[in-house]
């Protein structure tokens, strides 16, 4: 086993979390008061390669920790996190898919699994130690004895009903809704099912509060979030028609959450507004502007905001104090080093124009 990062959490520092978990709280309880929140990511250098990480729970779990050193030292509003990562595969892999090890990225589904949509009507929901849950559950226990306080364990991804439907049948899925949409939407269902059972599952062996998680770096109300990237090769009708009651099942059924969207149809996004559990929405900025979005979004539902590189650079805006009406907001940023993270972090909590 490799000697662990030395990552002390001191008292001021416990300290300081309790206030960061009442802010994040406010950004769903009283969100006409709340304040954004700004975490500042920094490059880390010399970490262990994926395939090292995966081979040791240890390994993996000192990798991750040196990630949060810096947020410590730049003082940000990034709650400290950890999770064990073993990719977007893991629903998938409990149905029976395959999960592959490239040498230097996350566990990926190898191929499908279902040759006909009419398969899907065989496909029964797996236990709840299928695929790589038993592992997951093993490299839990062992992060929890040693884990240093005031760390938090991030849930792991099970991603969407209709991203690991993609997984499982691979691109013919986008043909099979014309061809047979009905085998299509039994499949989701059963995807569903699963999930909704999985997530108190997976919940139970990190945290005991029913309201509160942590993705991201950040704090969340509800109980998941869910992925949904092979959206964008559907049209938003498909979508609408046939995913957003699965979507709206899942979040509903498991006490609210937030969804990831990488697309950049707007009519879905609005679609996921109209859930009453949603309490979070995530996009890619390249696609959607933070100021619209903000203007559209219902008051309970908090944004994230994540700027990579300078190709989208909605910091700069920001920086000038032109800030959303909407405040309960999450802005991701980047700095080259800890020193240029301290001075970006204060100067856009400095140009916050909200008294």
């Amino acid at each position: 086993m490799p000697r662990m990062c030395s990552l002390e959490i001191t008292d001021c520092e416990l300290e300081r979390f309790n206030l960061l978990y009442g802010g994040y709280k406010r950004l769903y309880n009283d969100p006409c008061k709340a304040m954004p929140m700004v975490i500042v990511n920094v490059p880390i250098n010399n970490i262990p390669t994926w395939y090292e990480q995966l081979r040791d729970p240890l390994a993996m779990l000192d990798t991750q920790l040196r990630h949060i050193k810096p947020h410590l030292e730049i003082g940000d509003d990034y709650v400290p996190t950890v999770r064990v990562n073993f990719g977007t595969g893991q629903v998938a892999a409990a149905f029976g898919a395959e999960l592959i090890m490239p040498s230097d990225s996350l566990p990926a589904v190898g191929s499908p699994i279902l040759n006909n949509i009419e398969d899907a009507y065989k496909l029964s929901r797996p236990n709840l130690q299928a695929g790589w849950y038993g592992k997951l559950k093993q490299w839990t226990q062992i992060w929890l004895e040693n884990l240093p306080q005031g760390i938090n364990i991030q849930h792991p991804d099970i991603q969407s009903p209709f991203n690991t439907a993609h997984l499982l049948c691979g691109n013919d899925i986008l043909t099979d809704f014309y061809d047979n949409p009905n085998a299509v939407e039994t499949l989701l269902d059963v995807i569903t099912d699963y999930m909704i059972e999985l997530v108190p599952y997976l919940k139970n062996m990190i945290s005991s509060d029913p309201t509160w998680f942590f993705d991201w770096g950040a704090m969340w109300k509800g109980t998941a979030r869910i992925s949904n990237c092979s959206t964008t090769m559907i049209s938003p009708e498909f979508y609408k028609k046939h995913i957003f009651p699965r979507d709206a099942r899942f979040i509903n059924s498991v006490g609210g959450g937030r969804i990831h969207y990488c697309g950049n149809a707007h009519s879905i996004i609005k679609e996921f507004f109209t859930l009453s559990s949603l309490t979070g929405l995530d996009c890619d900025c390249q696609y959607h502007d933070l100021w619209e979005l903000a203007h559209n979004a219902p008051p309970r539902v908090t944004l994230i905001f994540q700027q990579y590189g300078s190709a989208f650079p909605f910091t700069d805006r920001l920086l000038k104090g032109d800030w959303p009406k909407k405040r309960n907001i999450i802005v991701i940023t980047e700095a080259p080093n800890v020193e240029e993270g301290k001075k970006l972090f204060c100067a856009l909590k400095n140009s916050i124009p909200y008294s």
